[in-house]
């Protein structure tokens, strides 16, 4: 099968992922198009996780294929090559994890600038975007400091910045406001939020908090590797 909504930043067709005894995935279907955020929620063991790395490309699914809008055009995850895959991560995807993940031996502004330092980029032009999405995330004046100087929330939205720094239309999330207490979640997920969906971009999110779904404009729910049901959300006050 090989279709692609016109107006999706992606398209995922029966994605199926199987492991010896197990099948995570079983014929998924998901479009995520400009503007939206999509919330993947289920029980612990359903493919929440499995399903977020089928659609950025970091697993090849068993079967089934995942089609991206890019600059140059219409591309099918699966059929590119293991490099290919990690340019189509580096360039045209971002990533936000509970923990952040970020280097703690780097200050913040080498932290988000990496992605466009490890493109080639120059460090002045990489860290001119890197001021300036920090700024809009709040970070000003925080450039020199090393992570560990930050508290939770700051960190994340170092994370964010960095997942935005390449001008990615599509950022994928992993719980990332797990770590976090209930007033800096909604203070990130804001954050995350007005970053993530503006100017034609998309978020896909790993969730199992009920209020950071209903903040985004969609949920989805997975059960035992199935699609268990869809439902629009994107109640402010949810959180």
């Amino acid at each position: 099968m090989n279709f692609h909504d016109p107006a999706a930043l992606l398209s995922a067709s029966r994605l199926t992922v199987s492991y010896p005894g197990t099948r995570a995935l079983d014929g998924v279907d998901l479009t995520v198009r400009a503007g939206e955020s999509v919330a993947i929620m289920g029980p612990s063991g359903s493919g929440k996780t499995t399903l977020l790395h089928a659609l950025a490309g970091i697993i090849t699914p068993t079967s089934g294929e995942v089609i991206v809008t890019t600059e140059a055009g219409l591309v099918t995850v699966s059929a590119l090559s293991e490099s290919d895959r990690s340019r189509l991560r580096r360039e045209d995807f971002g990533f936000v994890f509970q923990q952040g993940l970020l280097i703690p031996e780097l200050t913040v502004i080498e932290n988000a600038s990496l992605p466009l330092l490890l493109a080639g980029q120059s460090r002045a032009t990489a860290e001119a975007h890197a001021v300036a999405w920090l700024a809009r995330l709040g970070l000003a004046g925080l450039e020199r400091r090393r992570i560990g100087e930050l508290s939770g929330g700051q960190a994340q939205r170092v994370a964010i910045a960095r997942a935005q720094v390449t001008g990615a239309r599509l950022i994928f999330a992993d719980e990332p406001t797990g770590a976090l207490d209930s007033a800096t979640s909604r203070e990130t997920m804001t954050a995350l939020l007005e970053a993530a969906t503006d100017g034609g971009r998309a978020l896909v999110v790993v969730t199992h908090d009920e209020q950071v779904a209903a903040r985004c404009s969609r949920i989805v729910r997975l059960r035992d590797g199935r699609l268990d049901g869809a439902e629009r959300a994107g109640s402010e006050e949810a959180a």
